[in-house]
């Protein structure tokens, strides 16, 4: 069976993750997210953000996560600003759109948006005529790799502000991001309106912990997270994932591991003289091949075809929480002899 560099959550789920559903599977739990695991899981998310003052609901993936958010912050009228390379732009099927909100998306740089782009976008819609922007969609890490430092976060958040827009943050890969950059999780209660800590793609089952950190945006979500199917009868399943994550700091390490091997992997093929499509600091690397030895290594191992780069092919490789550094080492030995063969 090759080995698979495709995806963060390719892996059942971290073992002391699993250890505690396993304790607690005979256990007889309140449903819907009112048991006590969640509310320990709230605690000691809360107590590492510093911050009583923010609700904490939980879900079971990435883009109920972000439907639910974007649909409740948002009125008829208002369409959610994006980077071009955002996920809900991307890999989310008009999620948003079936909600009834348009994406509506500027290029940014390197996969991030600066207020430069916001104020751009504003620009454009001025009138009743065309949608009003009602809120900022940005990723940390973002779909490329790359991550905001809190320098950039800070003037984001500002330019949203001045402007009567909400900042909300998908954090798919939270862990990996934070690992990454100058930007503290207990800095985020103050960056951003809501945001949401990404279980599935670092060592959970499945599960995304929102976080609303603005006053004006909590009341009644816990009605639109039922009106938009997203409320599990079994909440106590994502209640036990996040609170044995937020125990010893399990989350947070699990990130530091995936981001130590993908450091490695891609130093080593910088070595081999090998070009990546971005200099990303994250779990997401993408070396570019010629699309021979993309082919032979393709029968090697799993991975994800990114895009073309003039005659050659930009693939990805993503490291996880189970990602050993011998099968970095044994990747990085087959790409040297293919290299050498071609």
């Amino acid at each position: 069976m090759k080995y698979s560099f495709r995806n963060d959550y390719s892996e059942l789920c971290h073992p002391e993750i699993l250890s505690a559903l396993m304790n607690a599977s005979k256990e007889q739990n309140i449903g819907y997210g009112l048991d006590k695991h969640t509310e320990n899981a709230k605690q000691l998310i809360k107590e590492k953000l510093h911050s009583d003052n923010c609700d904490i609901h939980f879900v079971t993936g990435g883009t109920q996560a972000n439907a639910t958010v974007i649909s409740h912050i948002l009125r008829p009228y208002e369409a959610v600003l994006a980077p071009s390379t955002g996920h809900i732009n991307v890999h989310e099927t008009g999620a948003i759109e079936a909600t009834g909100h348009k994406v509506y998306t500027s290029v940014g740089h390197e996969g991030k948006l600066y207020p430069a782009d916001i104020l751009q976008a504003l620009k454009i819609h001025q009138d009743e005529h065309m949608v009003k922007i009602g809120l900022v969609y940005i990723s940390q890490s973002t779909e490329i790799g790359t991550v905001y430092s809190t320098e950039e976060l800070r003037a984001l958040y500002a330019c949203c502000k001045e402007n009567n827009l909400y900042l909300y943050i998908d954090g798919a890969r939270l862990s990996s991001g934070l690992a990454a950059s100058d930007v503290q999780f207990n800095m985020l209660k103050d960056l951003c309106d809501v945001m949401y800590i990404g279980g599935t793609k670092i060592g959970m089952l499945s599960g995304e912990g929102i976080v609303i950190f603005n006053d004006h945006l909590k009341p009644y979500f816990r009605y639109h997270i039922k009106n938009k199917t997203a409320m599990l009868a079994k909440g106590y399943v994502l209640g036990i994932q996040f609170e044995r994550a937020f125990q010893d700091d399990l989350y947070f390490k699990m990130g530091q591991h995936e981001n130590e091997l993908a450091y490695f992997l891609s130093s080593q093929l910088k070595q081999l003289g090998v070009p990546l499509l971005s200099e990303s600091p994250t779990n997401q690397i993408f070396p570019i091949f010629s699309k021979e030895i993309v082919e032979k290594l393709s029968t090697l191992y799993d991975f994800e075809i990114w895009e073309e780069v003039e005659n050659k092919i930009a693939i990805r490789f993503v490291t996880s929480w189970a990602t050993t550094k011998d099968a970095c080492i044994e990747l990085i030995e087959d790409v040297k002899n293919l290299l050498k063969d071609n």
